[in-house]
């Protein structure tokens, strides 16, 4: 049987802030918004998004709400890169990305397996940008 993974949580503050910044800053779009209520009656939103033309893993925007939650918004995994934005041309989603405002903790690099520099989310949380050598330009 395969398996994929299909979410992954990012927590954040508000599904809004957050919403405006992968729409506006990384050009992500929304799969999917919806409102529900949990065990307790309180509401709750369903906040899926994705980059453009993604088939893969989509990311749920899951707004904290204990002070445990809280006190991870941004640091996720305790300061290491959390996440890998794959790209078919790095200097494309660099230019724009930089022209939006996101903040770059480096300059751009060559590894034996690819360019890659890493960028903040609005939260702090550390992301990859990189194109894979063995990646084909579309």
């Amino acid at each position: 049987m395969p398996q994929i993974l299909g979410y992954m949580a990012l927590v954040v503050r508000d599904y809004d802030e957050a919403l405006a910044f992968f729409t506006q800053s990384l050009g992500f779009v929304v799969i999917e918004d919806s409102l529900s209520k949990d065990r307790l009656g309180n509401d709750k939103r369903w906040v899926l998004v994705s980059p453009p033309g993604s088939g893969g893993t989509n990311l749920l925007l899951a707004r904290a709400s204990t002070p445990e939650e809280e006190s991870r918004i941004g640091n996720q995994t305790g300061g290491r890169v959390f996440l890998f934005l794959h790209t078919d041309d790095f200097w494309r989603d660099y230019r724009e990305m930089l022209a939006r405002g996101v903040k770059f903790r480096e300059e751009p690099r060559h590894e034996a397996y690819g360019t890659v520099a890493v960028f903040e989310d609005l939260y702090g949380n550390k992301w990859d940008l990189l194109e894979l050598k063995h990646q084909a330009k579309g």
